[in-house]
């Protein structure tokens, strides 16, 4: 994997993992569900816009043959992604909705070979396969929910299937777009139909705790901005199916951050499942690569 890609990747799942203590650090504190999803990408919009600002970055508008992918992949993958999460949340497990979540790369790896062409041999089926094993124990371990079909499970469903559109449906618009300025476009084009929250916002502002606003304030910055501009540096440098297999790292990842953040510390199966979901990572991207380099007789 392409060096850049990879660490931009690292940085990504890194950030994003710490966004599940956040958010709940701010529901904790306060607020809603729906206004929080409105004031972190509020607060996403707004550094963006500064950035924009900044002489150096030379943002131009978006061609305008492109301008409905872009407003379409925004809606997709910031709208719809994180409204149907949280409002999914509220009626099914975080157990069974982080199962759900968690199979975001197979339905992406799916998407690229149909859309972008991209081909993976039987190794990074394994890898998938095995790294959703993985989702599946944390799962278990966390919650010991059971998946059951409801209204809610439907959202989160719904949620995985339009992150992973948004994964694929990007890549060819990185191939003509800077992926900041890119990542710029679709959180505005994502935001603005989160304004539909706006009634109360302020009340709730007002009643939330300190901490709840900071966590926020984070939450909005780094998973929300910041992670979605290097994750967009990543596809723009790596291959879609590979890099999303690398998401298999965010739920061992959020549970040590929740663990420094919140105090939650998870049961043995849960760390059980954290090791075979970072083996997936080792088997698609390492043991891959060994084989791919040795088939074309290029390694040393």
């Amino acid at each position: 994997m392409n060096k850049k890609a990879f660490w931009m990747a690292v940085i990504t799942i890194i950030v994003w993992s710490s966004g599940f203590a956040g958010v709940r650090a701010s529901l904790l504190g306060g607020y809603t569900a729906a206004h929080l999803v409105l004031m972190r990408f509020l607060i996403a919009s707004g550094v963006f816009f500064l950035y924009a600002l900044w002489p150096g970055a030379h943002m131009r508008l978006p061609q305008k043959k492109d301008l409905s992918r872009i407003i379409l992949v925004g809606f997709m993958g910031i709208t719809v992604y994180h409204v149907g999460l949280t409002f999914g949340v509220q009626t099914v497990s975080a157990g069974t909705a982080s199962m759900i979540i968690g199979s975001a790369p197979v339905f992406t790896s799916i998407i690229a070979m149909i859309v972008l062409k991209e081909k993976m041999d039987v190794l990074g089926w394994i890898g998938l396969f095995i790294g959703f094993i993985g989702i599946v124990l944390i799962t278990i371990g966390s919650s010991g929910a059971s998946f059951t079909i409801s209204a809610g499970t439907l959202y989160v469903l719904i949620a995985t299937i339009a992150t992973s559109l948004f994964f694929v449906f990007q890549k060819p618009l990185l191939e003509r777009y800077n992926p900041i300025h890119l990542t710029a476009y679709f959180t505005w084009a994502g935001t603005l139909p989160l304004l539909i929250f706006m009634p109360g916002l302020w009340e709730n502002i007002q009643s939330a705790s300190i901490e709840a606003h900071l966590s926020a304030l984070y939450v909005g910055i780094f998973p929300a901005a910041i992670a979605y501009a290097t994750w967009a540096i990543a596809l723009s440098a790596g291959n879609t199916t590979t890099l999303s297999s690398m998401l298999y790292l965010e739920p061992p990842l959020a549970i040590l951050i929740a663990w420094l953040w919140l105090d939650e510390w998870p049961s043995t199966l849960s760390l059980i499942g954290g090791a075979v979901a970072i083996s997936s990572i080792f088997i698609v991207n390492w043991i891959g690569k060994k084989k791919y380099l040795k088939k074309h007789n290029l390694e040393g």
